[in-house]
Formats: C-alpha cells, structure tokens, sequence
C-alpha cells in the first residue's frame, strides 16, 4: 500500500484526544448519505408519480389519431381504417366522433366532451372498458325499440349530475338547425348504461360516450367520423409511424399523437423533476461543506506531521493526494450509503407509507383530494447513476481547497515552535 494511501485512511481514525473531529468526520459521512437518499427517493417517487400519470392518460386516450382537413368530418373512414391498420407499428385502431355539448338532468347541467364510440373497436386502442366501473361498452349499441339510446359518464360528471344506471340524460348541441327564430340547439334524450373510472379527475368530471351511430344521428354526420384512434407497439414511437401514416394517407390527412395532446402537463413534470434535483443537489453541497471544515481542522491539527513527512522528502502532490483520498473516501462512503438506504426506502415505499399511516392513524394520500391512493415509485437506473455521479464529483471537489493548503505548509514554520 502506498504511503499516501496508508496515512489518509490513519487520519479517518482519531485518537483519544481527537474524537471531536473523528465526530465531524461521522457527520460529513451521513450529511453525504442524506442528501443522496433524499435525491434518490424524491425523483423516484416523481418519476412513478409521472409513470402512474401517463398509463392512466394512455388508458383514456388513444396513443395516435388521424384526422382530416374538413369541417364535414372524415367520410369513407373504413378504407382509411384499413390502409392506417396497414402501416408498420399500428396494433389496432377505431373511428370516432368528437364534439363538445352539453348535459342536463333533474339536477343540474354540466358542459362536457361527447365521444361517439365503436364499442367493438374501442377496448382494442383505450381501457375504457377495463375503467368501467358499472355497465358494459355492449349496452351502448344494445337500444331496444322506443327505447333511448345509451351513454356512459365519468364518475365525477354523474355524481355532479346526479345519475345512476338507467337515469335519463338529456343532450344538448349548440349545432343546431337554422330555424325563422334563428339557431336552435338540438336536443336528444340519452339513458345512462354506464359509468367509467380513470383515475384523471379531468376526464371523469367532462367525458361522456355514445356509440358511433347515436353520435351521427345526433351531429348529422352521416357516415362520416371526426377521425381515427390508433394503438401503437411503441408509445415512444408515435412520432414516426405518424409520419408514415401521412406518408401512406396523404394530404388532407394530419396526425396529432398523445405527447403533442398533452405537452404542457409532461413539460411541467419534467420541469419540475430537474428543478427537484436542482434543490435537493443543495443537500450535498452542504454536506461537501461539511467535508471541507473536516479537512482543514485536521490539516491543522496535522501540521507538524506534514512538516514532518515533507521533511523526510515527500512531495508536495504526495501530501495532496493525502487529503483527497482522506475526503474522497467520506464522499464514497456516504455515496454508497445513502445509494443503498435511498434504492431500499423507494423500492419498500408503498410499505413503508402503510406502516406509517397505521402507526399514527392518518392516511398520506387522501383520494377524495388527490385523486392518487398511493406513493407511486419507479427506480430509474439512468437518475441513480446520475446522483451517484455527481455526489462523488461534489466530495472530490470539495477536498480540492484544503488539500492545495496542506501541500503548500512550509515544514520550517511549522516545526519552528516544536
């Protein structure tokens, strides 16, 4: 073992009269261990609080659709049904009809999104019928003579209506007919057959579904449809099996995938995480702060020992890389400590969240104010290695200062009061 080695792994160990900064030591180790943990647990809980978002985004909506340039719709959509279920990538897709309307019951109104839906289709690109939480997509086309067509709600949008199964819903679409008083709105009577659960707050308070042929009634669209809902392979791919869809469709086709309908939210997320790691970074800081004060305290408590070693003939770098090994190992140390207590506490979180809430009897995550009933967690490989990284850069730079100022010691000065 060389010598440098030798002597800082001895300056880690106090003696009798040096326990005070052997304490120091201890805690620049667990300010390290700390600020590792708290990074590692904090942008797994962001990353599976996003993971958790975008399966229940994805679960609603389709990962790709196809619309058309028109006012009037897309007409012939089951030819553009087949050459779209052609492109590479494409594992299935359904028309749909998109309009925004109204919906009145005896207890109040609420403005939401109308979706006219192919119920043998639909359960092939969303989740919707896995999210129903009463009712089945079937009944949608199931409509007995005299007897008025069915509608599936969110569960917040019929609490705040007021529906159950097979309550009456009526319509109403600001695309009327044009009548000698001007404008009408047009109205229709709906029965409620379902009602579904995504787990998004926006969509179950303003989404409601029809069947594909109710919604052309009513909007007069004939055999067209507002465009076509896609399931991709890849998630991560949509971007370019949308440009082969284009490709194959051509103009006046265009494509809008689930990234680009919800950017704003994803943005924000992402924002948010970097700036986390941003702050909690800070933790670190302070800890290599704290593994500056410990090395010029034994700096100057070793001054004599540097004159001596220096003295016998060691170089100046030797003394250095004294001090960095010194300080290097606490920030190792508490890298790897905080490494392993931060991947054990996001892996057990759920665990660890319900040993809490039943030790002190409150729950964490209420559902009726976050929509959420747990502490999603997703250990990321790249985030881990990025904090490890950067905590151990941090320790090393951080032993640079007072290193330089050990191997610049004059053994005269040092050893003149000796």
């Amino acid at each position: 073992m060389r010598y440098e080695w030798f002597i800082g792994l001895r300056y880690l160990k106090a003696k009798r009269k040096q326990t005070f900064i052997s304490m120091i030591t201890i805690i620049s180790v667990a300010g390290v261990a700390l600020g590792v943990m708290a990074l590692i647990v904090v942008l797994s809980v962001m990353s599976g609080f996003q993971k958790t978002l975008k399966e229940k985004i994805l679960g609603t909506q389709a990962h790709l659709v196809v619309l058309k340039a028109s006012e009037k719709g897309m007409d012939h959509y089951e030819e553009a049904l087949k050459k779209v279920e052609g492109v590479k990538g494409v594992v299935s897709a359904a028309p749909f009809i998109f309009s925004q309307v109204m919906l009145s019951s005896e207890s109040g109104t609420s403005g939401v999104v109308l979706k006219g839906i192919d119920p043998d289709r639909v359960a092939k690109v969303t989740e919707l019928a896995h999210n129903l939480k009463a009712g089945r997509l079937e009944d949608l086309k199931e409509v007995r003579e005299k007897d008025l067509p069915g509608i599936i709600l969110g569960v917040e949008l019929a609490k705040h209506l007021s529906a159950n199964i097979d309550d009456p819903i009526q319509v109403i679409s600001p695309l009327g007919t044009m009548t000698p008083m001007g404008m009408m709105p047009k109205m229709k009577r709906f029965r409620v057959k379902g009602i579904f659960y995504s787990g998004m707050y926006e969509y179950d308070n303003t989404m409601a579904y029809v069947s594909l042929e109710s919604a052309q009634k009513f909007f007069a669209m004939e055999a067209r449809v507002t465009g076509i809902e896609i399931k991709t392979e890849d998630i991560y791919k949509v971007k370019e099996i949308g440009k082969e869809i284009r490709k194959e469709m051509g103009f006046p086709f265009w494509t809008k995938d689930w990234m680009e309908m919800n950017r704003n939210l994803f943005s924000a997320l992402k924002l948010e995480k970097i700036i986390m790691f941003i702050i909690l970074v800070l933790i670190v800081l302070v800890a290599a702060f704290n593994i500056i004060s410990t090395l010029i305290m034994v700096v100057m408590e070793k001054n004599k020992d540097i004159a001596v070693l220096k003295s016998m003939g060691a170089p100046s770098g030797g003394i250095l890389k004294i001090f960095v090994i010194e300080g290097g190992i606490i920030g190792v140390v508490g890298t790897v400590l905080g490494t392993i207590s931060g991947l054990v506490i996001a892996l057990n979180l759920e665990n660890l969240i319900d040993f809490l809430e039943n030790l002190f009897g409150f729950k964490i995550l209420s559902r009726d104010v976050y929509y959420i009933e747990k502490f999603p967690s997703q250990v990321n490989p790249l985030d881990v290695s990025l904090i490890v990284i950067t905590a151990i850069l941090i320790s090393l730079l951080a032993t640079l200062y007072p290193s330089w100022r050990a191997s610049k010691l004059d053994p005269a000065e040092a050893l003149r009061y000796e």
